[in-house]
C-alpha cells in the first residue's frame, strides 16, 4: 500500500478492533486519538469512534463493516470466510448481531443521561441495558458452536471484535457465567503473541 490507513480512535474503546485487524493484515497504519471532548472533531457525521480513512482518500464508519471490508479485502490473511463458505452466512450473522445487539448498547449504559435527565430515570435505563446486554451474549453464546475460535478452527475479525467488546463486561459474569465458551475464546485471542503488544498499549487487560 503507498499511503497508510488513519483510525480515529480512543483506547479502550472500539477503534481498538480496527487496530486488531490492521495488526493482524500487517498493514501501514496510524491513530488518531480522538477522546470524547473531541469527538465532533473527527470527520464522522456520528461523532463516534471508530473512523477508518482509506488510502483512497475515503472514510469509513461502522465498526462491523470496516472489519468485514478489511477481511474482505486481503482475502490472503483468511480473516473472514470466503463469500462461497458455508460459514459465511454465520459470519455475517454474529457480526450484525453483536454489533446491534449488544454493542450499541454500551452507548447509553456508560451514559444513561444521553437518553434520560432525571437521574432515577438513569439508573433504571443503565439496570436494564446491562439486563439487554448480557441476554445478546446468552443468546450468542447458545447459537454457537465454537472450536478453537468462534466460527471454527481459524481466527476471523469476528473473534477479534467479540474480544474488544467483552471487555466492557466484567470478565467473571461473562467468562464464568453467562458466555463461557465465548470467554475461552476471547481469552485465547488475548494471548495471540500477534496482539500482545496492542493489546498492551491500547487495551490493557483488567482483573475484574
Amino acid at each position: 500500500m503507498s499511503e497508510a490507513f488513519v483510525v480515529y480512535g480512543e483506547r479502550g474503546t472500539g477503534s481498538v478492533a480496527v487496530e486488531a485487524a490492521l495488526t493482524l493484515l500487517g498493514a501501514d497504519y496510524r491513530v488518531e486519538n480522538v477522546p470524547e471532548e473531541r469527538l465532533g472533531a473527527i470527520p464522522n457525521p456520528m461523532a463516534q469512534v471508530p473512523a477508518l480513512l482509506l488510502p483512497s482518500g475515503e472514510l469509513m464508519t461502522e465498526s462491523a463493516a470496516i472489519l468485514i471490508w478489511l477481511a474482505d479485502a486481503h482475502p490472503a490473511a483468511s480473516l473472514a470466510p470466503a463469500v462461497d463458505s458455508p460459514l459465511r452466512p454465520a459470519f455475517l450473522r454474529w457480526m450484525a448481531f453483536v454489533s446491534a445487539a449488544i454493542y450499541a448498547h454500551y452507548w447509553a449504559r456508560d451514559a444513561p443521561s444521553r437518553l434520560v435527565k432525571d437521574p432515577a430515570g438513569q439508573a433504571e435505563v443503565k439496570g436494564s441495558l446491562e439486563a439487554r446486554i448480557a441476554h445478546g451474549w446468552e443468546v450468542m453464546e447458545a447459537g454457537i458452536t465454537p472450536g478453537r475460535y468462534l466460527l471454527g478452527d481459524e481466527l476471523t475479525v469476528l473473534d477479534v471484535y467479540v474480544t474488544v467488546i467483552s471487555r466492557w463486561t466484567p470478565r467473571q459474569a461473562l467468562h464464568e457465567r453467562v458466555a463461557p465458551r465465548i470467554g475461552e475464546v476471547v481469552r485465547r485471542v488475548e494471548t495471540d503473541p500477534r496482539l500482545a503488544a496492542l493489546w498492551a498499549e491500547r487495551f490493557p487487560l483488567r482483573a475484574a
